[in-house]
C-alpha cells in the first residue's frame, strides 16, 4: 500500500491557527487561518475550574497570558507536577470562566515572532463552543470548516478531578457532531484518554506521536513501540490515524500506515529557518523565513493524507503546487 491516499485531497490543519502570523489559540488567529484556506483549525483544550474548555497551548499560562500582570491573581502563582515536570505559574484548572475572560493572550515565542508580539494584550482566550462557533459561521457556500482539538494533559486532569472524555463527547454532540463523517479529529498523545473516547463516540480519533519518549499515561512503553507495523494494527484498533512529529516521517512509515488503514497527519511545519532543515534555510538569521513550500512538498511526495503547519497560506500554496505536478 506504499504512497495509498486513504484520505483525499490532502488536508490543511491550521495549528493553533495561523500562529505564524498572530498570537495561538485566539479567534484572530483561527479567522486568518480560515481566510487563508483552512480545512480545519486546532485548538488544544485545557479546562477551566468550572469546567470549561478553553484553547490554550498549556494549562500553564504563564508564558500565554498577561496573568502575571493582574494583581488580584498574585496569589494564585504555584508550582505543579505535570507529566513529570515541574512548573512554576499559573494554570487554567485554578480559575473560572469568567475569571480567564479578563486575561488577553500574548506571543508564545516573541523572540522568533516579534511582529506576533505586537498583538499582545489584544485577545481574549477563546472558549471551544466560540471555536466551534466560528468554524460553523465559516461553513457556507459549500464549505466545510472542521476543528482538530488536541486533548492536553488527559490523565493529569482526571487525575485532579477534571476528567475530559464525557464532557467533549458531550460539548460536540451539542454541536450535532458525533458521526465518523463529522467535520471533526480528536487528537491525543496519550492512549487511555483515545480508547476511552474511542468507546463513547463515533468521530474520528488521532494517536499523537514524538520522535522520543512516551504517552504520559504510560499505556506504552515509547511512541517508537506504536510506529511497527505490529504497533500500527494496536493503534488501528481504536484510531482513525497518527500525528507523528515530522522528523518522524520517511516513506516506510506512511506505508506502514497505511497497511494498518491509519492516515497520517505529521506535525508541525513552520517557515522560519529555525524549525527548517539547514537545505532549506534563506539567509542565517533563524527568524528569517526559509523554504517551508518545498518541505511540504518533500512530504506530499511521501503520500501523507495531511499536516499541521502554522502557516495556511504556504501550506495551500504547497498543496496546489504538488496537485499540479509544478
Amino acid at each position: 500500500m506504499t504512497k495509498q491516499k486513504l484520505l483525499s485531497p490532502v488536508i490543511i490543519i491550521a495549528h493553533r491557527g495561523v500562529s505564524g502570523l498572530r498570537p495561538e489559540h485566539t479567534i484572530a488567529s483561527y479567522t486568518l487561518a480560515i481566510e487563508q484556506g483552512a480545512d480545519f483549525i486546532e485548538p488544544d483544550l485545557v479546562l477551566t475550574k468550572d469546567d470549561v474548555f478553553v484553547a490554550r497551548h498549556e494549562n500553564d499560562i504563564t508564558e500565554t497570558s498577561d496573568v502575571a500582570k493582574h494583581p488580584e491573581f498574585a496569589d494564585r502563582k504555584t508550582t505543579k507536577v505535570i507529566d513529570g515536570e515541574k512548573h512554576v505559574g499559573w494554570f487554567t484548572e485554578d480559575f473560572t470562566l469568567a475569571e480567564l475572560k479578563t486575561l488577553r493572550a500574548k506571543e508564545r515565542l516573541p523572540l522568533l515572532r516579534p511582529d506576533n508580539a505586537r498583538y499582545d494584550g489584544q485577545f481574549e482566550i477563546p472558549t471551544l463552543a466560540e471555536i466551534i462557533a466560528l468554524a460553523k459561521k465559516h461553513s457556507v457556500g459549500g464549505r466545510v470548516v472542521g476543528i482538530y482539538p488536541e486533548t492536553k494533559h488527559p490523565s493529569y486532569f482526571a487525575g485532579i478531578g477534571h476528567p475530559m472524555e464525557a464532557h467533549l463527547v458531550r460539548e460536540l454532540k451539542a454541536a450535532g457532531w458525533d458521526s465518523a463523517s463529522a467535520p471533526v479529529f480528536i487528537q491525543s498523545f496519550e492512549v487511555d484518554n483515545l480508547k476511552a473516547l474511542h468507546k463513547l463516540t463515533r468521530i474520528r480519533l488521532i494517536q499523537l506521536m514524538d520522535k522520543k519518549g512516551a504517552p504520559a499515561d504510560n499505556a506504552t512503553p515509547s511512541y517508537a513501540a506504536m510506529t511497527t507495523p505490529e504497533g500500527f494494527k494496536a493503534v488501528a484498533a481504536y484510531a482513525y490515524g497518527i500525528g507523528p512529529n515530522k522528523d518522524m516521517v520517511d516513506a516506510t512509515l506512511v506505508a506502514n500506515a497505511h497497511a494498518a488503514g491509519l492516515r497520517v497527519h505529521p506535525w508541525t511545519f513552520r517557515a522560519e529557518n529555525f524549525f527548517l532543515p539547514p537545505a532549506l534555510w534563506s539567509g542565517v538569521n533563524p527568524r528569517a523565513h526559509g523554504r517551508l513550500s518545498d518541505e511540504i512538498r518533500r512530504y506530499l511526495d511521501l503520500g501523507i493524507d495531511g499536516f499541521f503547519t502554522d502557516f495556511t497560506a504556504i501550506g495551500v500554496e504547497a498543496r496546489a503546487a504538488s496537485r499540479s505536478g509544478k
